[in-house]
């Protein structure tokens, strides 16, 4: 066992990562990873998000190269020239979304390019169809292989992919998410399935934010945090709260919560907002929440909780099956499916997403046109806006918040990434909202910007603002927070309020069954 980026174990391996490094445009993805995989074994891969994890399957699977460092499988130094130069090699990876055929049959996607062809080189469809069975029943499934691909749900389809992995000899199967999208019926078969795979001497990486899944089907695990491999061991020993500790890089002090006779008693003060059973099939499991003015609720919970989802349910941009939210003084709209982002804006709702390169800032407007876009139709007169209004309103924002900029004309795309969270927070600002939901709004930033951003939360939440705040910074929900809903799996957990909002017990209910 190591916990370092320095060694190999020197026992059999049949992929070892030595030192790899891998930047994009000056951003390190990957911090000198080290790790190893022995041969039948089921290894965990597991960390937040922007951990490092999708870069690492992504330099194993052929798609990136590794800029620094070295990669061994079966002993061999190998470097790989795309997707396809590792499938040969022997290593097969599983997507979320499976990159299979959905109109094609079963039989055809498991046999695609490697189909039993007769004396005159034509396709023997018996043939195709008499092996795709005889391919699944080895996983335990017996179905029509005569059918379309996209008429079987989704945990099938991800045995469908196991299987075409594991029939093309691959030694070493990497599973990247594949229960995210399962209902939990379809999870055992998988399981099974992955077992079966380690029975006949293959390796699996198995990469998930479900910590349940890890102790029923994994052998060790290694954790990675801001592209750095933080601990690698068994698993033998470890509880969820340890890993989840490692992930976030927070030390842990397990504490029972106290005992409470029943729920907090509510504010006298009327919510400005009210989230009610939003639900979403697959995503969330009737989330509910109040947010009063002035208040800072933080929405605590690992990667797959459901955090950025519930924020987008709330601004319109991901429809519920079932749900409403209302906003004092707003007109309601009827109807889970009636609620749009443009009902949010117009109700005073507004959110600061957390990819803000493709969902938030447009690069190459300018940083006076990312202002000043949501406050358009506001500002304009017979759709004519006035420049000499836009101009004062970027100013005052420009100069409220610090953005640095050599001028309110440079390109957005230019300025650094804390300077770019600033402008887009200055957009809705700019809009009087009575409500901002922030998801993960000092990722990627530097220090000095994020004390600057926590500060600007503590002045806006004076001003009567309410905030939502999505964070997978422990300190910085228990620094900003006057209480946080823990999520998981799209439901709420637990309700930390006032005194309860401790690092200590957050973490335990993070880390909580």
């Amino acid at each position: 066992m190591f916990s370092s980026s320095t060694t190999i174990e020197a026992e059999a391996t049949v992929l070892q990562v030595a030192g790899v490094l891998k930047t994009f445009q000056g951003v390190t993805a990957l911090d000198h990873v080290t790790m190893s995989v022995r041969p039948g074994e089921v290894h965990a891969l597991i960390g937040g998000n922007g951990a490092g994890k999708s870069t690492l399957v992504k330099v194993l699977s052929g798609v990136h190269p590794p800029d620094a460092g070295e990669v061994r499988f079966r002993d061999e130094p190998v470097t790989f020239t795309g997707p396809a130069d590792a499938r040969r090699a022997g290593i097969a990876t599983i997507h979320q979304e499976t990159n299979l055929v959905p109109t094609m049959s079963v039989a055809r996607n498991l046999l695609l390019g490697r189909e039993p062809r007769g004396r005159l080189g034509l396709i023997d469809g018996a043939a195709v169809h008499a092996r795709a069975e005889e391919m699944l029943a080895a996983y335990g499934l017996r179905i029509d292989v005569r059918r379309p691909l996209a008429s079987l749900n989704e945990g099938t389809r991800q045995l469908v992919a196991l299987a075409r992995a594991a029939s093309a000899d691959a030694r070493l199967v990497i599973m990247d998410e594949p229960t995210s999208a399962l209902e939990h019926a379809e999870l055992e078969p998988l399981f099974a399935a992955v077992t079966r795979l380690r029975e006949e001497g293959r390796s699996v990486i198995y990469v998930t934010h479900r910590l349940e899944e890890l102790f029923g089907i994994c052998d060790r695990v290694t954790v990675l945090r801001d592209g750095r491999v933080v601990h690698t061991g068994p698993l033998a020993g470890l509880d969820r709260l340890r890993l989840v500790s490692l992930m976030l890089g927070r030390p842990f002090h397990p504490v029972d919560p106290p005992f409470s006779a029943g729920p907090a008693e509510e504010p006298a003060d009327v919510p400005v907002l009210v989230a009610k059973d939003l639900t979403r099939h697959h995503v969330l499991d009737g989330v509910s929440l109040a947010m009063r003015a002035g208040e800072v609720i933080g929405l605590g919970g690992l990667l797959g909780a459901g955090r950025s989802e519930t924020a987008r349910a709330i601004a319109g941009a991901l429809p519920v099956d079932a749900g409403q939210v209302t906003v004092t003084g707003a007109r309601p709209a009827s109807g889970a499916r009636k609620w749009s982002v443009r009902s949010a804006v117009r109700a005073g709702i507004g959110l600061v997403p957390e990819n803000r390169k493709t969902e938030g800032i447009v690069p190459t407007l300018s940083v006076r046109d990312n202002i000043a876009l949501a406050a358009l139709p506001r500002l304009s007169r017979a759709g004519i806006v006035s420049d000499a209004q836009v101009d004062g309103i970027v100013a005052t924002f420009m100069r409220r918040l610090g953005i640095k900029a050599v001028s309110p004309r440079q390109p957005a795309g230019e300025l650094s990434g804390g300077n770019q969270q600033k402008v887009l927070l200055a957009r809705w600002l700019a809009m009087h909202p009575k409500v901002l939901l922030l998801d993960e709004p000092t990722r990627g930033v530097d220090v000095a910007t994020k004390l600057e951003m926590q500060a600007l939360l503590d002045e806006l939440a004076v001003d009567g603002l309410a905030i939502l705040l999505i964070s997978s910074d422990v300190a910085e929900l228990v620094a900003n927070c006057d209480s946080v809903v823990v999520l998981r799996d799209g439901a709420i957990t637990e309700q930390l309020t006032g005194p309860e909002v401790t690092e200590d017990r957050l973490l335990t209910a993070l880390a909580k069954d």
